[in-house]
């Protein structure tokens, strides 16, 4: 039977497939050793998380500005949620204890997402203030600086690219950035 009203239907989630492929560039991302080598990232479980969330953060706030992003922002979310119980999993983490992990991912990506949204309206220092607090545990003000720019560059690149690209998984994070070579 179909449904005669639009309120009773199901809503069309994105396929499982770019699903996939989103969170996946996202993970890739999150791992490019520039961070790590270059910016002082801690090449560790936290702060490979803390970058995760990072790039997770500039695409949702991305997609929320899309006219059809939030189903897609919701499956990423969804995802994020899934890979992180897995991994938890993976590491011997108990049924019992589980649960409460989850609910402090959770914390921390709305904390830090409430904190990027404020700093990046702030504009100036603000941003790269909370990168050097949540990410680089408040230290390396040249690389959270830095990592501030690039996140700036990135929300700007993601502006820029079409709506139907960034739906279909279609786009691109821009490089990482490279060498600091001092003047």
């Amino acid at each position: 039977m179909l449904w005669p009203f639009k309120h009773f239907r199901k809503p069309r989630l994105a396929p499982r497939g770019t699903i996939e492929t989103i969170y996946g560039m996202i993970v890739t991302q999150a791992r490019e050793p520039m961070f790590y080598r270059n910016l002082a990232v801690p090449d560790t479980v936290n702060g490979r998380f803390d970058l995760l969330l990072l790039h997770l953060w500039l695409l949702l706030r991305r997609l929320r500005a899309a006219s059809d992003g939030t189903e897609l922002s919701q499956a990423l979310f969804d995802r994020f949620c899934e890979d992180m119980d897995d991994n938890l999993r993976e590491m011997g983490i108990g049924d019992q204890t589980v649960p409460k992990r989850m609910r402090s991912f959770g914390e921390a990506f709305y904390g830090r997402a409430r904190a990027y949204d404020q700093a990046m309206d702030e504009g100036g220092e603000a941003l790269a203030s909370a990168i050097s607090k949540n990410i680089l545990n408040g230290t390396g003000n040249a690389q959270a600086e830095r990592l501030a720019a690039y996140a700036r560059a990135t929300e700007a690149d993601l502006a820029r690219t079409d709506q139907g690209a960034l739906l279909r998984g279609s786009f691109a994070f821009p490089s990482p950035p490279g060498e600091h070579v001092a003047p």
